[in-house]
């Protein structure tokens, strides 16, 4: 449909011109949805001007949802992260310090977490922006686990294709 769309002219991933009729606002808007699910510190917005963090996979803690593997509660699971147990939950994030490091961020961007999750699972390859001082609770050695790995760690750690 986008394909379509583009080759008529019609497509575009700007704001939609005044002239434009509801079926070109339309089509613009699900090819915009469908080429990239637009979250939280994805690095689309002017404000967000900062670098991407290449992350090696991500996780997802919430009090009464936590990732199949997961043997502890929520509680003992931030206890052991050194965190404070919030209703909102904590995401972390593995990715590589200095000299090539593992490290976990545990970061208040849950939502941020969820949007890459979204894009990953589409097969889109996105990262967010390094997130703000007041974001990261804390920096630990070694990477968490269960993790959902990024399709770079995946890459970068041979896991492709298994």
């Amino acid at each position: 449909m986008t394909t379509a769309a583009s080759a008529e002219g019609r497509l575009s991933y700007e704001p939609d011109p005044d002239d434009a009729t509801p079926l070109q606002r339309a089509v613009n808007a699900l090819a915009r949805e469908i080429r990239h699910y637009h979250f939280p510190g994805d690095g689309c917005l002017p404000e967000e001007d900062r670098p991407m963090v290449r992350l090696a996979g991500v996780m997802v803690l919430r009090p009464m949802l936590l990732p199949s593997g997961m043997e502890e509660t929520y509680e003992e699971a931030c206890e052991r992260l050194g965190v404070e147990a919030r209703a909102e939950g904590w995401a972390l994030w593995n990715t590589w310090g200095k000299g090539g490091a593992r490290v976990t961020m545990v970061v208040s961007s849950v939502d941020t977490t969820e949007g890459l999750l979204a894009n990953w699972a589409r097969g889109r390859h996105v990262y967010p922006v390094t997130p703000v001082p007041s974001q990261i609770a804390r920096i630990r050695q070694g990477w968490a686990g269960p993790m959902t790995f990024s399709p770079f760690g995946a890459e970068r750690l041979g896991l492709t294709g298994q």
